[in-house]
């Protein structure tokens, strides 16, 4: 018989196992248009700033967790690549605003097409599970992440 120690070992490997994957799904390209791609962790702060009417960096570095030179790192990638558009904030000298730009458009439509069709099959997996399975899983990956940012915050 399993002990309670024994299921949580477990399941942080089965966790381990998904990250792992989760990584490598990161690293995929997503076509945008014939020679142009970009990769998931891309679309994802594409996507974050078209689903938002004003995005800073710092905004985008507080979206995932990370810190305000990697999503400047990111963000100036994609001004490169001609996704994004940094315009001097009215606010602030010191600030910029994010916007899409016709590209930035097409990678965004591209994404949502893309993870569309596992955003569907994910949740009407989980749309299985009971209302307090899912608030136990919410519980337990929020214990995890807290672990997580004590471990980074060293």
């Amino acid at each position: 018989m399993e002990t309670k120690d024994d299921l949580i070992m477990a399941t942080v490997r089965q966790l381990r196992v998904v990250v792992v994957k989760y990584a490598r799904t990161e690293e995929m390209p997503i076509p945008v248009e014939e020679g142009v791609e970009v990769t998931t962790r891309e679309a994802h702060t594409i996507e974050a700033v078209g689903n938002q009417k004003q995005m800073s960096v710092t905004d985008v570095a507080n979206a995932f967790g990370i810190t305000k030179s990697a999503a400047s790192q990111m963000v100036s990638r994609l001004c490169r690549k001609g996704f994004l558009e940094k315009k001097q904030a009215p606010h602030s000298n010191k600030e910029f605003q994010l916007t899409l730009t016709p590209l930035g458009q097409k990678a965004f439509d591209a994404h949502e097409r893309f993870h569309g069709q596992d955003r569907a099959a994910l949740i009407e997996r989980l749309r299985g599970f009971s209302l307090s399975h899912i608030a136990t899983i919410s519980v337990m990956l929020e214990a995890i992440g807290e672990v997580m940012d004590n471990r980074l915050s060293r």
